[in-house]
């Protein structure tokens, strides 16, 4: 491994998500439903962006002017490429953290983002980080950071462990990534077959192997094999931020904002009862046996009087990015699955039918005829905020202002699914964000820029790029043939065509 890696794997490239609490709208109403003022986003950094797409599709659907640094040169080049391409206001380079965080050149920041990075660096790197927020975050502003946490880590560390070691020893050093990492991964498994006292006392990791072996050999070579890992509890990375002078803002998930959503009444009144703050936030993370955290935090949280959080709250624009027919209501926290009130919830979704932005205000009005009160609809939006398929809408203004580098960014995308199918996100300049798109909807969207506009015709320009191979099961759908390929796509392209184009085209994704 290079030396220039300080221990992280470089010798495989990260994976080409878009993370939604990069985006400055999220934090904005995240910070509302906290009560508290929100910064406004005129410069954003993200240290550690990896392959750079999260990065590229918030600077190309907002107006926010974004600077960041990957130490991977390959990952660096390939977001400037995106950076190109959209021509959006993204400075994009591939320094280490030492070097990126001594320039002199740099603006102060309103939003600081460290995802995927803090639990995988040296101490060394997070004291460089540490001091950075220090310096160069604005009063007011916001450091966004994802970290692995206790308890959820305590029974898989011992495997972690366990496969590094087989992985450091046992492996040849020169032999394929992917194949040194299977056979780690089939140590372990080996292992825990024979029944250990371990898996006695914890049954359900043999599950938890299955999901890793279902994992791409990307995510598991970032998340289960640097060099430096370590899980933090929440009390500890409050110590690691105290220097910066940070206040912990609200959870970055949505649905952590709501106790009663995902813990007991019995849990929420022992929460209650918690005064410390820190404290607080780790008893949660036992009740829920959170195993990933994200979080806000802010320079000096500062309440917002409940008239004016009001009026804000009213006026904070959302859309729906769902057709109605396949709004889901449920939502994730971790390792919890949270079923949602569709009495409650469905209208809203009714009233945000047609994909066109809504103030909250005006869903309170439209929703009393349903029967709900108004904090009843503003719960409702929030919930389904946090399943993404409701999200935050920027104004007409900002939109026209962002819609030509979406178009740009996202025809690049489009052109890149003809030969890769990695990348399953393309820009809305509405959401200020990323919509996700998978590649055969990418190629179907490349089929009608090249002229195909019918289902079959769709079907047969997929199918000419490889699509057919990509297929997988669908509701106990086979498709092993050929001719099983085609009636599968067939039934897809007409879905797409019916439901899911009119929602692209309402988030001006594609015209």
């Amino acid at each position: 491994m290079p030396d220039w890696s300080a221990g992280y794997v470089s010798d495989i490239g990260y994976t080409y998500g878009v993370y939604p609490e990069l985006n400055p709208l999220r934090v904005r109403l995240a910070f509302l439903n906290a009560g508290l003022v929100f910064p406004e986003q005129g410069h954003a950094c993200e240290l550690g962006f990896g392959q750079g797409v999260s990065v590229n599709v918030h600077a190309a659907a907002s107006a926010t002017q974004w600077h960041g640094t990957d130490f991977n040169p390959v990952q660096a080049g390939f977001a400037r490429e995106l950076a190109a391409a959209s021509g959006a206001d993204a400075h994009l380079g591939d320094a280490s953290f030492a070097e990126f965080c001594a320039r002199p050149d740099l603006p102060d920041f309103d939003f600081i983002c460290l995802h995927g990075v803090w639990s995988w660096v040296s101490d060394e790197n997070r004291h460089v980080l540490v001091d950075f927020v220090r310096r160069k975050l604005k009063v007011g502003g916001v450091l966004y950071i994802s970290y692995n946490t206790q308890p959820g880590w305590a029974a898989l560390s011992p495997v972690r462990e366990l496969m590094t070691r087989h992985y450091a020893t046992m492996t040849v050093p020169s032999a394929d990534i992917g194949q040194r990492i299977g056979q780690a991964l089939g140590f372990a498994d080996a292992l825990l077959a024979t029944d250990p006292g371990f898996v006695q006392a914890n049954p359900h990791i043999p599950a938890r192997m299955e999901l890793l072996k279902a994992s791409s050999t990307a995510y598991l070579a970032h998340e289960y094999f640097n060099r430096d890992w370590q899980p933090m509890s929440f009390p500890a990375l409050a110590d690691w931020l105290a220097p910066a002078r940070l206040d912990f803002a609200c959870p970055a998930t949505y649905v952590e904002h709501i106790d009663s959503a995902i813990v007991t009444p019995e849990q929420a009144r022992f929460l209650q009862g918690v005064t410390d703050p820190a404290l607080k936030q780790m008893a949660f993370d036992f009740m829920i046996n959170q195993q990933f955290r994200r979080d806000y935090w802010v320079r000096g949280a500062r309440r917002l009087a409940p008239l004016e959080r009001a009026r804000l709250l009213r006026g904070q624009r959302v859309v729906l990015v769902m057709a109605p027919d396949d709004v889901a209501y449920t939502v994730k926290a971790g390792q919890i699955e949270v079923g949602l009130n569709e009495a409650m919830h469905r209208p809203v979704i009714e009233t945000l039918a047609d994909h066109l932005p809504r103030t909250i205000g005006e869903l309170e009005t439209a929703c009393a005829a349903a029967g709900l009160t108004a904090v009843q609809t503003q719960q409702a939006v929030f919930q389904l905020a946090g399943t993404q398929q409701v999200q935050p809408a920027q104004d007409d203004a900002a939109i026209e202002r962002a819609l030509p580098a979406c178009r740009r960014l996202n025809e690049h995308l489009l052109a890149l699914a003809e030969h890769r199918g990695d990348i399953h996100y393309l820009a809305s300049p509405v959401t200020g964000g990323g919509i996700p798109v998978p590649r055969l909807h990418q190629l179907f969207l490349l089929g009608q820029a090249r002229g195909h506009g019918q289902a079959g015709e769709l079907v047969a320009f997929a199918m000419a790029l490889g699509a057919g191979r990509d297929l997988r099961p669908v509701h106990g759908e086979a498709a092993a043939t050929v001719d099983q390929q085609v009636a599968l796509l067939e039934r897809q392209a007409a879905a797409f065509l019916q439901r899911r184009l009119p929602v692209l085209q309402a988030l001006a994704v594609v015209s």
